[in-house]
């Protein structure tokens, strides 16, 4: 898998200074993070026996060997090689940071350390984190979905974001093209108003953007919301990362709403995650002729909730106690994902306003498009090239046509 090159994160404002970077208090927990041959779970077995990285760090090999093997208690006992030198990665990203955007180090214990986070079999010992920390993550839901999504998708991702950010729910998304983007920016309508942060977990160091088209996006949810990592600062986009912080943004939310999905996306490894986690999981349904509604229906094959609108989303949440909202915030879109109009039909041909109205929810092929239409295979051909000649309908890969509001 290729990767596009990255792009700093920085900022323009003034210095914050040096507080952050003298709180040492992280360095324990990321050593046991750095140790050889220490994994995640035997990191967890030791936090859970012992409480705290400073304490598994006061044990005795003995003591240690009670909880892992031999050979992890006996890696224990010295600093990893590169431990200082990560240290000093850590120290010089946290002395860069500008306000009004927070840089934080969280470690098992710390007061910000997401408690849904800590449920995990394999949560990181070491969570970088940037932006607005002071405000709380809560009611999570993530939005995920395909990279390269239809255009109603992307819609539907925007749109649902923004609803339920608006009724105080958090946004957790990846960051990544397609569904992850629109879903952020659905939720930032909201997240200046109402202090609820939308969250973004990455699969890079935070000193870094992928892909590099987002620059502009992360700086705006690390504006009014938080940029979050289990990666050093300095860490490059490499293709494991991404599953790995599928984990955590399952761990983040009470619920996962799958937009649009192929059999084989990222985002059903979120949706099993959560599952796995005890977590909802909802998928809205697309055509049965769309490799991007796969997913979703597989999803939906397996017990998830079938949803039309947030309300669908919110009723399902462990938080939604007493009745539901029944109406959108102010200033939001509506709470389904049909599009708010559609174009006048009197400046059309008959069959183009047919045309249009059939691909407005769901990407057809040309053979399903006929026998929706009855229409001979000419006419149809010509009502679509007179539809995308004036950019009311996109061709996608598969041979698919979606109408574009």
């Amino acid at each position: 898998m290729s990767f596009v090159s990255t792009a700093s994160f920085s900022s323009d404002a003034p210095t914050a200074g040096l507080p952050q970077a003298l709180n040492l208090d992280w360095r324990d927990a990321l050593r046991l993070s750095l140790t050889p041959s220490v994994g995640l779970l035997a990191q967890k077995a030791l936090l859970d026996a012992f409480g705290a990285a400073d304490q598994v760090f006061a044990q005795s090999e003995e003591a240690l060997r009670e909880v892992v093997s031999v050979a992890q208690a006996q890696a224990l006992q010295t600093l990893p090689p590169d431990f200082e030198q990560a240290c000093a990665r850590i120290l010089d990203w946290l002395a860069q940071a500008r306000e009004p955007i927070a840089r934080e180090v969280w470690h098992w214990g710390h007061p910000r350390y997401p408690t849904g986070l800590t449920l995990l079999d394999d949560p990181p010992c070491v969570l970088f984190a940037q932006g607005q920390l002071h405000k709380p993550c809560l009611n999570g839901v993530a939005v995920v979905g395909s990279r390269n999504p239809t255009p109603q998708g992307k819609e539907n991702a925007r749109r649902f974001a923004q609803v339920l950010q608006g009724w105080g729910c958090c946004i957790v998304s990846g960051l990544a093209m397609g569904i992850d983007a629109a879903a952020h920016e659905g939720a930032l309508a909201h997240a200046a108003h109402n202090g609820c942060p939308t969250v973004a977990v990455v699969g890079t160091g935070l000193d870094r953007v992928y892909p590099r088209q987002h620059h502009r996006l992360a700086h705006e949810v690390a504006a009014q919301g938080w940029l979050l990592s289990e990666l050093l600062p300095g860490t490059a986009p490499l293709p494991h990362h991404f599953p790995m912080r599928n984990r955590l943004i399952a761990g983040l939310s009470q619920g996962v709403l799958v937009v649009e999905a192929a059999l084989a996306s990222g985002s059903l490894i979120t949706a099993e995650l959560a599952l796995s986690q005890g977590k909802e999981v909802f998928a809205i349904p697309g055509s049965i002729h769309s490799m991007l509604s796969r997913g979703c229906h597989a999803l939906l094959k397996q017990g998830a909730k079938l949803v039309e609108s947030a309300h669908d989303v919110w009723e399902e949440l462990p938080s939604a106690i007493g009745a539901a909202p029944h109406s959108a915030p102010a200033h939001s879109a509506p709470l389904h994902g049909e599009p708010e109009q559609t174009l006048p039909a009197r400046s059309w041909q008959g069959l183009e306003q047919q045309v249009f109205t059939a691909l407005q929810n769901t990407p057809l092929n040309l053979e399903a498009l006929l026998l929706q239409l009855g229409a001979s295979l000419e006419s149809v051909l010509l009502a679509l090239q007179s539809l995308e000649d004036t950019g009311h309908v996109q061709a996608m890969p598969g041979g698919l046509y979606q109408s574009v509001v």
